[in-house]
């Protein structure tokens, strides 16, 4: 990920709790002959200091002359993170900035606004495919780790931490209660912490499913403006992802009702379902589905691309839409082999429609191709679902 940061502007890296955002730039930094400065946005002395861009930089003029390159760390702890931003970078410090934040809420309205031209925005999510990858080795032993990462991926997720140590169940629980507990109750001041805890179990047992707000809100005694407030919250701190469904208008289909996923495996098994081995779970398709999701997720721009699913009114299905300025790809998910290239009846309907440029069926073994009313549709493997984005993207 390149994190290049031109003097007077600014690198946002965004992304979950304990995704690796800070070692992800201290790596960086250290590769850089300049000095750089560090604030902790956490400590209350360093808010405090960033209640003004202009005092702030006296301060740190008073430190060092020129400014040092500054390194704000978990900025929406800043009351106006946003708005402090903006003003910094129109003072022209004369330094690189960089940034880092578990949570887009508290920038949200502000940063895609006041910080147009100013910043470079990225996103950094746990691990996935692409990181633990091993090319060059014999097919047979790249196939076997291929397989033992996926099956990982699929049961315990991709954050650091927790791919790197032993103790990964209790990890993970660390990683709900630090969100659920200090952030719901102490940086969104929610008020219901526990209906905010239910939802997230709710939301665990019910990923590749449509969502209905109304039951979730009288499951949970909550109103629904409520459950879409909270819902907002999980998306911004990148715990959850909606999927809306694409509209094409050629057909009657579900327009408005989206599907929920979790951005890590791992967290949504803790939250719901436990981590038996795969071979001895019902919920084998879902969680497939799911880390699939989280690879799309990985290889697309949020602000280049779409990612939907296409339903009928009449059940007709494609598993998620890809959509770019000029060309639109379809992706089906299959959890179990294939014997035989094998296109349904529903993913024919999609392709008569709106004649995508590219199908994408991934599935446990079969690698082939065919063609459909002149469509490219491409059999490739589960293990190799990063690979296969990357070649699809790169026809853009």
């Amino acid at each position: 990920m390149p994190l290049q940061c031109a003097k007077d502007k600014i690198c946002l890296l965004v992304g979950p709790r304990q995704s690796g955002k800070s070692t992800l730039i201290w790596r960086h930094l250290a590769e850089l002959p300049d000095p750089f400065l560090l604030i902790n946005c956490e400590e209350h002395s360093c808010r405090q200091l960033c209640e003004s861009a202009a005092l702030f930089l006296n301060s740190v003029d008073e430190i060092a002359r020129p400014v040092p390159g500054l390194f704000f760390e978990e900025i929406q702890h800043l009351p106006e993170a946003g708005l402090f931003l903006k003003a910094l970078v129109d003072l022209k410090p004369g330094a690189p900035i960089y940034v880092t934040g578990s949570s887009s809420y508290h920038l949200r309205s502000k940063t895609r606004e006041s910080l147009a031209g100013r910043a470079s925005r990225h996103l950094l999510l746990p691990f996935g495919m692409a990181e633990s990858w091993q090319a060059g080795l014999p097919p047979l032993i790249e196939e076997e780790i291929a397989r033992d990462t996926w099956q990982h991926l699929l049961l315990w997720g991709g954050y650091p931490e927790v791919v790197l140590n032993k103790n990964k169940e209790e990890i993970l629980a660390q990683l709900v209660e630090a969100f659920v507990l200090r952030d719901a109750s102490d940086l969104y001041r929610i008020r219901r912490p526990e209906a905010f805890r239910k939802l997230l179990s709710l939301a665990a047992s019910q990923i590749g499913n449509m969502v209905n707000f109304s039951n979730w809100a009288e499951n949970l005694a909550i109103s629904v403006n409520t459950v879409i407030e909270y819902m907002n919250l999980l998306e911004e701190s990148h715990v959850l992802k909606l999927v809306h469904p694409f509209v094409g208008g050629k057909r009657a289909e579900i327009t408005s009702t989206p599907k929920i996923f979790f951005l890590d495996n791992g967290l949504r098994n803790l939250l719901f379902g436990g981590f038996a081995p795969v071979n001895q779970r019902a919920d084998c398709g879902a969680l497939t589905e799911n880390l699939v999701l989280t690879e799309l997720c990985k290889h697309t721009h949020p602000l280049l691309h779409t990612i939907s699913f296409w339903r009928s009114s009449s059940g007709a299905e494609v598993d998620f839409v890809i959509r770019t300025q000029d060309r639109l790809f379809a992706v089906e998910v299959k959890a179990g082999p294939l014997n035989r290239p094998k296109v349904s009846r529903s993913l024919r309907s999609f392709i008569a429609a709106y004649r995508p440029d590219t199908v994408l069926i991934l599935n446990d073994t079969l690698v082939d191709a065919l063609e459909i009313q002149g469509c490219p549709i491409f059999f490739e493997k589960l293990v190799r679902t990063h690979l296969s984005l990357r070649k699809c993207m790169s026809q853009e």
